[in-house]
């Protein structure tokens, strides 16, 4: 079992990364991919989750994310795509308040989770999260600045991937229009907090 992967990203795409490590490229399926940035020398932390007919490596900024992640996994009805979508916010300390204070509304804006999978998070994590309070300075590295219009485009993608409605996607694009130039990480979390 791997615990992280420590090399070069070399790809970014709207829902995974690839991280080079001694000429090997291993494809991480991650929550916001625009928060790793490209040709950086970065350390992931990773899951691996073996099925029937495929291994897949999930990954993850810092430990207490893959926390999380693994804690999600444990309720009945989530599976790593959706414990991925519900990562994707940048904000986990909103989450494991909503988790705390049974805030099934919030949960439901997720994408995927309905009002029984939201008490169900309820029910089995309330009281399993203090451990995992995340600084947001964890969360937030730079990301090289390119051209915006191609920043929002790349957000959009990862939204879509992360499994929200493209009427959802089109109604949120036109608010993130209006917004200054952004990295495409902050596009996406722009984004995340517009569809909650």
């Amino acid at each position: 079992m791997y615990e992280y992967l420590d090399g070069l990203i070399t790809e970014i795409s709207p829902n995974y990364i690839v991280i080079e490590i001694q000429g090997i490229g291993y494809r991480i399926l991650v929550a916001n991919p625009y928060a790793f940035s490209l040709d950086s020398k970065m350390t992931v932390y990773v899951e691996q989750i073996i099925r029937e007919n495929e291994h897949t490596l999930y990954g993850f900024l810092n430990k207490q994310e893959k926390n999380l992640f693994q804690k999600l996994l444990n309720v009945s009805g989530i599976g790593p795509k959706s414990a991925l979508a519900i990562l994707a916010n940048n904000d986990h300390t909103g989450l494991i308040n909503a988790i705390q204070q049974s805030d099934v509304g919030f949960l439901t804006k997720f994408p995927g989770i309905g009002k029984k999978t939201a008490q169900q998070i309820v029910l089995d994590l309330q009281n399993k999260l203090s451990d995992l309070a995340l600084a947001s300075d964890e969360v937030a590295p730079i990301v090289p600045e390119v051209s915006p219009n191609s920043q929002l485009a790349d957000a959009l993608l990862a939204l879509e991937a992360l499994g929200y409605a493209k009427k959802d996607i089109t109604r949120v694009e036109k608010a993130l229009r209006k917004l200054d130039e952004q990295t495409t990480a902050k596009y996406v979390s722009a984004g995340l907090k517009l569809l909650q």
